[in-house]
């Protein structure tokens, strides 16, 4: 059955979106991207079918533009995009990745220049191995080199970005990655 809901069924504050996680769409081998846990983890036998992984991903590094327009045209308010730790520091902490840096630019000017609203998440479990193989979120320091990562991301894209979220569902990442 279609549904009959309109723009006009819904608050007029109401913001529409689409969300996408920075390893699943943009594509870990390009623009000198560090290897994340999540390269580690679909490295490992019988962990993902086929071995796949997000190496090519959705290719959004490449398609981005075409990606920004396909919302632009769903007539979206907002992209919530994640920004890849990896991508912007490949060993965790260190010297920073400035073509990674400069594709979140790309990225955040072009959905300004499309009307939408920019919503950056900081971490979406994507971590890197570099920092993983440091203990990761187990390892007191990860504070510290968090707060690094996010402090240059930030002032990087900081003055443009609507909002920003630290961490996508810190539950799932404490709890099931974590504790369970």
């Amino acid at each position: 059955k279609e549904l009959a809901f309109g723009r006009g069924d819904f608050p007029e504050d109401f913001v529409f979106g689409a969300a996408a996680s920075s390893y699943q769409i943009e594509g870990r081998r390009f623009g000198g991207c560090g290897l994340s846990h999540w390269d580690t983890f679909a490295a490992t036998p019988g962990n993902t079918v086929r071995f796949e992984d997000g190496a090519t991903a959705c290719d959004h590094y490449h398609r981005w533009e075409e990606d920004l327009d396909l919302m632009r045209g769903a007539n979206l308010d907002c992209y919530r995009f994640s920004i890849s730790w990896a991508r912007v520091l490949p060993e965790g902490r260190g010297a920073p990745n400035v073509a990674g840096l400069d594709f979140y630019d790309r990225l955040v000017d072009g959905m300004l220049e499309r009307g939408l609203k920019p919503f950056a998440t900081l971490y979406h479990w994507d971590l890197p191995v570099a920092l993983a193989d440091l203990g990761g979120w187990r390892n007191r320091d990860i504070a510290q080199w968090f707060a690094d990562y996010a402090d240059l991301a930030m002032k990087r894209l900081g003055d443009r970005v609507a909002s920003a979220a630290t961490i996508n569902e810190p539950w799932c990442v404490s709890w099931l990655s974590h504790f369970h």
